[in-house]
C-alpha cells in the first residue's frame, strides 16, 4: 500500500474535534511493532490528487492528525481521484459537489477554500464536532456511510444547546443532553437518526 508523508497530505476541511484526536493519539501511543503497524494499515487516508499533483485527505482527518501527535511521520493512502488536472476553483467545486469538503470553521461560518489549513494537524478545534462523535459512542445515532455525517450532527448541536467544554471529563453532562436532541423530532432526517421516525 502506498505511504506518504503526513505533513505533505492537504485537508478538505477547516475544523476537527480535538478530544478526538487526542484520544486516537494516546491509543497509538501504547503501541509499538507489528501491531501499531497493523492498526495503521487498518485506516488507510483516502485522498484525491489536486493540483499540482498535491495529495488531499478527503476522510479520516482525525486519524491522520493522531498520527501526527504520536510522532508517526507516514501514513497510507488510497487514491480515490484524480483531479490533477483541474484548477483551483474547478477543483475545490468538484470536491463540494461530491461532498468531499467541508469548508466551515468552529463557529459553523462558511469560508473561502484559499483559508482551508494547509496540514492536517493545523485545523481548528470544534468542541461541538467532538461533541457529535461522543454522542454517536453514547448510542445517540448510528454511523453510516453519509459522508461528512458528524459535521452535519456537529451543526444540530450547535443550534440547539450552548457549547460544550472544552475537556472531555467535563463532557457528560453535554453528551447526555445531546444523546436526548439526537433522539428527538429536531434530528429527523439527520444520518444514522434512532429516534422516532414517524415524527409524531
Amino acid at each position: 500500500m502506498k505511504q506518504i508523508a503526513i505533513d505533505s497530505l492537504r485537508p478538505t476541511q477547516a475544523t476537527h474535534g480535538r478530544i478526538e484526536v487526542v484520544k486516537k493519539a494516546k491509543d497509538y501511543a501504547r503501541l509499538a511493532g507489528r501491531k501499531l503497524q497493523m492498526a495503521i494499515a487498518e485506516k488507510p487516508i483516502p485522498i484525491v490528487l489536486g493540483p499540482g499533483g498535491e495529495a488531499f485527505a478527503i476522510d479520516h482527518h482525525h486519524v491522520a492528525a493522531a498520527l501526527w501527535a504520536a510522532g508517526i511521520k507516514m501514513v497510507p493512502v488510497v487514491l480515490v481521484a484524480d483531479l490533477s488536472s483541474l484548477d483551483d476553483a474547478p477543483f475545490w467545486l468538484t470536491l463540494e459537489n461530491r461532498s468531499w469538503t467541508w469548508p466551515y470553521d468552529a463557529r459553523g461560518r462558511r469560508i473561502v477554500f484559499g483559508a482551508m489549513p494547509r496540514h492536517v494537524y493545523e485545523l481548528e478545534d470544534d468542541p461541538y464536532r467532538s461533541l457529535a462523535g461522543l454522542v454517536r459512542e453514547a448510542g445517540g445515532y448510528e454511523k453510516t456511510t453519509v459522508p461528512l455525517e458528524e459535521f452535519r450532527w456537529a451543526d444540530l448541536f450547535r443550534t440547539t444547546m450552548s457549547a460544550p467544554p472544552a475537556i472531555e471529563e467535563d463532557f457528560d453532562a453535554a453528551v447526555r443532553r445531546g444523546v436526548e436532541i439526537a433522539k428527538s423530532r429536531s434530528a429527523i432526517g439527520l444520518p444514522g437518526f434512532l429516534g422516532d421516525k414517524s415524527g409524531a
